[in-house]
């Protein structure tokens, strides 16, 4: 008994029908894929390596996606590393057992079985969960592994690879925490990290009010005037923040109203001086520690304050809810993109080739004014 494939060729006006043996999956396709991949943990540079292999015979609930771009983030670094919560899937790909580097990216559906009706040909997809690699050039997969993206104009191809990790969670810990009116503030640091200026950004768009907290450098005038190009209400130099004077400026910023909502990716002594800003039964919000050193939390702010202290890890997030609430959060993300309310991130090409991912993911993130390495898969 055969079922119907539905698969794009030659562009997406012209389609055939392919009639596949059910079961089949053992088989191959005619698409060659070429992939970042590891078999082992370790240093980029020395478990990576290039793996090309046929996508497996399309099945009635599988679908084959052609990846548009993908980012190299912190956390892929990790992945590879063994240092990540989540453990990358390890796969059979072609005659290798492996796992695909990367957990970001955007694609597009080429072809769906017959059982699918949640995504068509021409849709473009994020993946639906951590771990399944984004560093190729095309995937197949059952339908649960591809969340669809809302259709959109004026959104580009980086806004579209880069959604799932720092939009969103700066969008999650806005929302889900306390119930933020116009005109009150939040405060965070790691400012000009990418959460941080998607928090200014999104902030601004809901009428909320931030200051942010950042490293002091020798540009840190360049550096609070991009961030304030991009919405920030006040930027201040995480080496004052528990000065008299700059308790006072806060204040005078403030007035009866201090911020209910502090977001905290630095931890160490910043995260400490920055709590102490925060009003009665506030929520201070963790998801990072770039600072590697712990989180001192004073006993008065428990007490005398009621304090709630969270952390939050966007892939928790996304693992317990449904694929109609992760798309409605990026129907938000998507809108906000095009009207121009949230921006394009800085961004450099990274070449698809094996030396040049190599090198890039053993820099891993680079700074605020260099920006997000990111994959373009041109012509593959």
């Amino acid at each position: 008994m055969g079922f119907i494939i539905r698969s794009l060729i030659n562009g997406p006006k012209q389609t055939r029908t392919l009639i596949v043996r059910r079961g089949y999956s053992t088989g191959s396709s005619d698409i060659t894929a070429s992939a970042m991949v590891y078999s082992n943990y370790g240093q980029p540079s020395e478990v990576l390596r290039w793996h090309s292999y046929r996508l497996p015979a399309l099945t009635a609930n599988s679908v084959y996606v052609k990846f548009l771009a993908s980012p190299i983030n912190p956390a892929d670094v990790n992945m590879i590393q063994g240092a990540y919560p989540i453990k990358p899937k390890f796969q059979k790909l072609g005659d290798s057992e492996v796992a695909v580097g990367g957990n970001e990216g955007v694609a597009k559906v080429i072809a769906v079985g017959s059982g699918v009706d949640s995504l068509k040909v021409g849709d473009e997809v994020v993946m639906a969960t951590t771990g399944l690699g984004t560093w190729r050039t095309h995937a197949a997969g059952p339908v649960e592994d591809f969340q669809l993206l809302p259709k959109a104009k004026n959104v580009s191809m980086i806004q579209k690879a880069t959604i799932t990790v720092n939009p969103c969670t700066a969008y999650r810990m806005l929302k889900d925490f306390t119930d933020l009116k116009s005109g009150d503030y939040v405060i965070q640091n790691g400012g000009n990290s990418a959460v941080g200026q998607a928090v200014i950004q999104i902030a601004k768009a809901w009428g909320v009010k931030t200051i942010n907290v950042v490293r002091n450098r020798p540009e840190i005038e360049k550096l609070s005037n991009e961030l304030t190009d991009l919405g920030a209400t006040h930027v201040v130099t995480d080496d004052v923040l528990g000065s008299h004077d700059m308790r006072k400026q806060i204040k005078e910023w403030v007035g009866n109203k201090p911020p209910l909502l502090g977001f905290n990716c630095v931890s160490g002594k910043s995260a400490t001086d920055m709590s102490r800003y925060l009003g009665a039964n506030g929520h201070l919000i963790t998801y990072g520690a770039m600072s590697k050193s712990p989180l001192p939390l004073p006993a008065s702010l428990l007490i005398f304050k009621n304090i709630t202290f969270h952390g939050f890890w966007m892939s928790k997030w996304a693992e317990i809810h449904s694929p109609q609430e992760r798309y409605t959060m990026l129907e938000d993300i998507i809108d906000l993109m095009s009207k121009g309310k949230l921006k394009e991130p800085k961004w450099n090409e990274v070449q698809w080739n094996e030396s040049t991912m190599k090198k890039a993911v053993d820099q891993g993130i680079q700074g605020f004014g260099t920006g997000k390495q990111i994959v373009l898969f041109k012509g593959h």
